[in-house]
């Protein structure tokens, strides 16, 4: 599955942004999809993720400001990302795990996804 993720930007503080994470396939619906985050010098970090196209999980820190939502229609996952703070600047990465066999304590963990997007950068200024 190729994944193409869209909408990063540069936005102040307390602002918004929503990402888009186009996919292909036609068993989309099925797919575990996941956001993560990289800033420099740190390792890819978990935002969000949908498991078993219903259960929504999220990071500690994002938790009540960013929103995972999906359009199986449209073959696509958002990220709606609210109240930004300077610590959320970093490339954000859509992935999925196509093979419906990821476990719940998976998750979080980035080498459990077989497909990954290229990257979109957000910049928070303070």
């Amino acid at each position: 599955v190729q994944l193409q993720a869209s909408g990063g930007g540069l936005v102040q503080a307390g602002g918004s942004l929503r990402l888009s994470c186009a996919a292909s396939g036609r068993t989309f619906s099925k797919y575990n999809i996941g956001w993560f985050r990289q800033a420099p010098g740190n390792e890819r970090a978990f935002v969000a993720a949908f498991w078993r196209s219903s259960g929504v999980y999220y990071a500690d820190s994002v938790k009540g400001r960013f929103t995972i939502s999906r359009d199986n229609a449209k073959n696509t996952v958002y990220l709606s990302m609210n109240s930004l703070k300077p610590e959320d600047t970093a490339v954000y990465y859509c992935a999925a795990e196509t093979g419906g066999r990821m476990i719940l304590s998976s998750v979080t963990n980035p080498s459990a996804y077989n497909s990954w997007g290229q990257g979109t950068q957000v910049t928070v200024s303070s």
